[in-house]
């Protein structure tokens, strides 16, 4: 089930609120279990053979995590983490990598060890690492509480539970313990709904848009077509935007999902393309994942406490494990090695500017400028392979924007229409696509008016317009006293009802979140 489709908006979101809060009136405990069962519900959703898993997963790590908790002895609670997190990780392992490592020893020894095709569960990698988060904090006596109820509910609940955020323990229990959230608020609600509507336009008239353009350019590149500068500059940043889009439009989706039951979720996204450097840039691009990979993964390394040789090092280990854990592809790797090839640039350049006597502070006016346009730079060739289905088709289209294929709009490009077909992404907009590298005049000046417009609007509300958060929440518009004004509040509820009825117009096909697949 996914959050920007009918079934959910008009079937399940009403149902598990209604009976959230009529439940409540006579029982939070039973409420806390009723909106735990209907989590459940939604992941099984998808396919229901995997809930065991999730159900099993889920009691044995409260299984280890009370034993940690109650451990008489610092050796034998440090011997359950242990065995805790490296379970959690075999079973990630199995049924995420297994394929990828299977694949990559038959093409570097020249074997061909067939196994059974494994079915990826649905958010098993936030899943996991919430989960070992928890026992980590459970051992350092962060996390005390050991009501399974409400530790079933932190883990299954369906607004963070297939994409993040990634959720701590300590986040979340004091809430699910709350009065407060067993009671309707219409405040509340209205914030809810208004990032949902905010979180639903973003995907579906925005990320879907440009997906239809980036899709075309890696589908052939996947295919052995070479795009040239334009043609694969198009695709790179179509799918730059489109990302960002269905990410931040998932972000506000899950945090305005759960706001309407009265819990606060971390925000996970902060207009990440505004960030001046790459180091920046990761803190505000998946934060909660970020913060995952630092405080469980970096700093356990050394952090940056060995020297900076050691730091670059632990730098590197956690990016190239960080790309891994989004897929079980090189590409990935490759993506990941890229930027901690970028952050260990910034950390020297960073060095160096102190060595040299100039001082470490936040850029404005044109410096700041050029700073957000080489960072994006950098995270566009990025996602060029983190969207690639191969390493050879990442290469193609990055060996296109670099101009190394020509210059020209586009070259025997006769056989594209067959790929696209091929594909499965001969849509409408797959023809002005066509068209428009091909020279057909109308659909030419078609499909260059409707990028156009798509990229002038992209641009216009990444680095122009607040992010959402920042419209929505009360605790985030405090910096900006306009943003709390009456009358910008009654703009916001007329722009809010009018993307509410086209975003809703238009869910013609529904498309999952790119985060999805992680």
């Amino acid at each position: 089930m996914l959050f920007n489709s009918y079934g959910f908006i008009l079937g399940y979101l009403p149902i598990v609120l209604g009976g959230f809060f009529l439940i409540a009136r006579n029982s939070h405990r039973l409420a806390a279990l009723w909106l735990a069962a209907a989590s459940v519900f939604f992941y099984g959703w998808w396919n229901v053979k995997f809930v065991p898993l999730l159900l099993a997963s889920i009691a044995f790590n409260y299984a280890i995590g009370y034993a940690i908790g109650h451990a008489r002895v610092s050796s034998s609670a440090r011997h359950l983490l242990a065995a805790g997190i490296v379970a959690d990780l075999v079973l990630l392992g199995v049924f995420k990598y297994t394929h990828f490592f299977i694949g990559s020893i038959n093409d570097f020894f020249g074997l061909n060890i067939e196994l059974a095709r494994i079915v990826l569960p649905l958010g098993i990698s936030f899943f996991t690492f919430t989960q070992i988060a928890y026992l980590v904090d459970v051992y350092r006596g962060i996390a005390r509480e050991y009501d399974f109820i409400h530790y079933l509910l932190f883990v299954t609940y369906f607004p963070h539970l297939i994409a993040g955020p990634v959720l701590h323990h300590k986040q979340m229990m004091p809430q699910f313990a709350s009065a407060s959230i067993y009671r309707p608020q219409y405040s509340n609600m209205g914030i809810g709904l208004t990032l949902f509507t905010i979180g639903l336009a973003k995907k579906v008239l925005l990320a879907d848009s440009f997906g239809q353009y980036a899709d075309p350019v890696f589908a052939a590149a996947k295919d052995g077509f070479e795009p040239r500068f334009i043609m694969a500059w198009t695709g790179a940043l179509a799918y730059t935007f489109q990302l960002y889009f269905d990410f931040s439009g998932y972000s506000d989706m899950a945090v305005g999902l759960s706001r309407m039951f009265g819990v606060q979720l971390p925000v996970n996204f902060n207009s990440p393309y505004k960030a001046w450097n790459v180091i920046e840039f990761w803190r505000r691009w998946h934060m909660t994942l970020s913060a995952f990979l630092r405080d469980y993964l970096y700093i356990p390394l050394g952090g940056n406490r060995l020297g900076p040789v050691r730091r670059h090092v632990n730098l590197m280990i956690t990016m190239l494990l960080g790309g891994l854990w989004h897929g079980a592809n090189w590409t990935f790797v490759v993506w990941g090695g890229l930027h901690g090839f970028f952050l260990v640039s910034n950390h020297a350049w960073r060095a160096l500017r102190l060595r040299l006597g100039i001082p470490l502070v936040e850029p404005t006016g044109l410096g700041r400028m050029t700073g957000v346009a080489i960072t994006f730079l950098c995270v566009v060739v990025a996602w060029v392979f983190f969207r690639a289905e191969s390493l050879a088709a990442g290469l193609v289209i990055a060996k296109g924007c670099f101009g190394l294929s020509g210059l020209a709009l586009s070259h025997r490009l006769e056989s594209i229409g067959e790929i696209l077909r091929n594909d499965g992404v001969n849509t409408g907009n797959s023809l002005v696509f066509t068209g428009w590298f091909e020279g057909n005049a109308a659909l030419n000046l078609l499909g260059g008016v409707k990028i156009a417009i798509l990229v002038f609007t992209g641009s216009l509300l990444i680095w122009v317009f607040p992010n959402s958060q920042n419209l929505v929440l009360p605790e985030y518009r405090t910096a900006r006293p306009i943003l709390s004004h009456p009358r910008f509040m009654r703009w916001l509820a007329i722009t809010t009802g009018c993307m509410a009825a086209v975003a809703l117009s238009s869910i013609s096909k529904i498309s999952a979140f790119l985060y999805y697949q992680f």
